[in-house]
């Protein structure tokens, strides 16, 4: 398992579904997307801050360790997903569009699941807010 706290993930488009995923190109987690070539962003609820926090490595904690207190489930694609996370999207990297000293970003396709009426997580100018 690896994890990151993405640097950005947004759809390009709908027909067909793509969204591009910005990763740093030091992470683990690049080099297992770059091996396997699929891979979920979970889109964490607004009081899954903590989770976030552990992601980004904050604490000190690293490998297996980042993983606990939580449920995951594999997806179609065999990755992983956090089970209780306002999303998941199940993704296969398609292309690597654009790479720079220390991030690359990637197109991806993938099914998209969300829970309605409730609050995302982000991370903004620095600090988490919820949309």
């Amino acid at each position: 398992m690896n994890e990151a706290d993405t640097t950005t993930a947004h759809s390009l488009s709908v027909e067909p579904e793509v969204m591009v995923v910005s990763i740093n190109l030091n992470s683990s987690t690049w080099a297992a997307i770059n091996q396997h070539r699929h891979f979920c962003v979970n889109v964490l609820r607004a009081d899954q801050m903590a989770i976030a926090e552990r992601f980004a490595g904050r604490g000190g904690l690293k490998g297996s360790a980042r993983y606990e207190g939580a449920s995951w489930s594999a997806l179609a694609t065999g990755a992983l997903a956090l089970e209780d996370s306002l999303a998941a999207v199940d993704c296969t990297s398609r292309t690597r569009l654009c790479a720079t000293a220390t991030r690359s970003s990637s197109a991806a396709s993938g099914m998209w699941s969300a829970e309605s009426r409730v609050l995302a997580l982000i991370y903004h100018h620095g600090a988490y807010g919820s949309s």
